[in-house]
């Protein structure tokens, strides 16, 4: 059976794998019809993601074919469809009896600490499938994406009265504003690049956009933006620790400050002036919660999300190798690559 796998940063092989044996008590076979590629499969490939081993197959936003299932399987039967919630947990540590399964503390991310979708067909725990009949594969691959964000506004307690500040416009910037969006918040997004705060207009209707150059002058854009409060929430997505630092600043006198993107570097930030001063409060936010895949799933169904806009590239499996350097290219234009499985 045909696999992509990373031997070490930007190696790519297309290897030969065993066939899965059939699903035991609560697993399921699933076919593997389309693959999202996100910044945590950029990272890994480039040898900058902190929890990426190799050798490794990624592959975490699947969009899936149910092909059997195992004794016991009630939630989904042969010929689902599915979308794939890739946070495999131990249910038995101290997170997990809490009900944060999200930051388990034997947590295996599939395609990163263990190996992911980049095959034809793989076993899984039944659990993590989430029917999704009416969407496409390639809407039922995005959800996982869009769950990132969508924990990340939930952390922040995000209602109609908040001002929120997404910082990076990429997938998980636009998971982010999408939620901010669903919570009735007013929403203003920044970037560096123009290009994708373009996108962000065209496609999304968000009007309120800040080109960031790194200056004071970002601090007076969003102060004009919101009669010199600036944000009651600012979501940072762009794993950077220099613009993580500096979301401090943009944050309002008692704002919630989420940092969804992940870096390796320390942060370092000044404690009086912004922290203590405006009583600001930090959130970590890391992957999503079971309940928020059905609800995704959901609110594409019903047309209050559209992913079609999202995906800017495709790719057949055995294009792969040869397309993938491209899409690590911020001036390619990619927003959200699909792979094509079967």
């Amino acid at each position: 059976m045909k696999a992509l796998q990373l031997s070490a940063p930007k190696q790519w092989e297309q290897i030969d794998i065993d066939e899965p044996s059939s699903p035991a008590a609560g697993e399921a076979l699933v076919r593997i019809h389309r693959v999202g590629v996100c910044g945590t499969d950029l990272g890994g490939y480039l040898g900058k993601f902190p929890f990426f081993s190799y050798p490794r197959i990624p592959g975490h936003e699947l969009g899936v074919e149910v092909l059997a299932v195992g004794e016991g399987v009630e939630n989904v039967k042969v010929g689902d469809r599915c979308s794939v919630e890739p946070y495999i947990n131990c249910r038995k540590c101290y997170s997990c009896e809490r009900g944060l399964t999200n930051c388990c503390e034997s947590h295996q991310t599939l395609g990163v600490m263990c190996d992911g979708g980049l095959t034809e067909k793989m076993i899984l725990p039944a659990r993590k499938l989430h029917p999704a009949n009416n969407l496409s594969y390639e809407q039922s691959a995005l959800v996982e994406t869009l769950a990132i964000g969508c924990h990340a506004i939930d952390r922040a307690n995000v209602t109609e009265k908040d001002t929120v500040l997404v910082i990076g416009s990429g997938p998980i910037g636009l998971s982010a504003i999408e939620f901010a969006r669903v919570a009735g918040a007013n929403v203003i997004v920044a970037d560096l690049s123009q290009t994708r705060l373009d996108f962000v207009t065209e496609k999304m209707g968000v009007t309120n956009t800040i080109q960031f150059d790194g200056s004071e002058a970002d601090i007076e854009k969003l102060e004009a933006m919101t009669q010199g409060r600036r944000a009651d929430v600012v979501v940072d997505a762009t794993g950077n620790h220099h613009s993580m630092r500096r979301a401090l600043e943009m944050a309002a006198f008692g704002g919630r400050v989420v940092y969804v993107g992940i870096t390796q570097q320390d942060l370092q930030f000044p404690h009086a002036p912004f922290l203590h001063r405006r009583e600001l409060t930090i959130l970590a936010s890391r992957n999503a919660l079971t309940r928020d895949f059905s609800r995704i799933i959901q609110l594409i169904e019903s047309g209050v999300i559209d992913t079609d806009p999202w995906i800017t590239h495709h790719a057949k499996f055995e294009e792969v190798i040869e397309s993938f350097p491209a899409w690590t290219d911020p001036e390619s234009g990619v927003v959200k690559a699909v792979i094509h499985v079967s």
